[in-house]
């Protein structure tokens, strides 16, 4: 009896964690890079390899707030909500905006969005993105910016920054200019925020 039970309880789990396993060995997919222009065969431009980005690539949702339909991370519209700031500044803002969602009025101010009045139906999940969620945004073929053509973001003007920390040095962040290019600054430096949010 003891035996059966036993046999049936390892058959049970494995049935369990069979699908996981299939999930859990799928590969992450890789967004492709835009670039379209071969200038030697077998670059970027020639095998085009990864993930097609979806057409329309953003939704404008009409709060202050944009959707990625590639990621489904959901963006901040505005690099420059509330002008720069520090690294620790920077990841405390995002922290605590309050911003986008129905009932949200994104020419108010309530806490980032706006009043109290408007903060209800406001979301507040926001975070300061890591690298490779900013990285996600580029298109690299354009530049000035290298975003998406037709993209909905407004004061792309300057560095970003990024929570991700400079293994190098604890002292500096990663910030990224929307031309596309990296560096690492001091965290006491002060630039744009592009607060970002996981789909609901």
């Amino acid at each position: 009896m003891k035996k059966k039970l036993l046999t049936a309880l390892v058959i049970l789990t494995g049935l369990f964690l069979l699908p996981a396993a299939i999930v859990w060995a799928q590969p992450a997919p890789v967004a492709k890079t835009g670039q379209t222009t071969s200038y030697l065969t077998g670059d970027d431009g020639d095998l085009q390899r990864g993930v097609a980005s979806p057409n329309p690539r953003f939704t404008d949702n009409g709060d202050g707030t944009v959707t990625d339909n590639l990621t489904g991370l959901i963006w901040g519209k505005s690099a420059n909500l509330a002008g720069e700031m520090n690294w620790f500044d920077a990841i405390d803002y995002a922290n605590n905006l309050i911003l986008g969602g129905e009932g949200c009025d994104p020419e108010l101010e309530c806490g980032g969005c706006g009043q109290p009045a408007c903060a209800q139906g406001c979301n507040d999940d926001w975070r300061l993105p890591n690298r490779a969620e900013v990285e996600s945004l580029f298109d690299f073929s354009n530049s000035d910016p290298a975003l998406p053509s037709n993209h909905p973001f407004i004061n792309m003007t300057n560095y970003i920054w990024s929570s991700t920390t400079y293994a190098g040095s604890t002292g500096l962040g990663w910030i990224v200019h929307p031309n596309g290019y990296w560096c690492s600054y001091g965290k006491t430096r002060t630039y744009f925020v592009l607060p970002v949010r996981d789909e609901n």
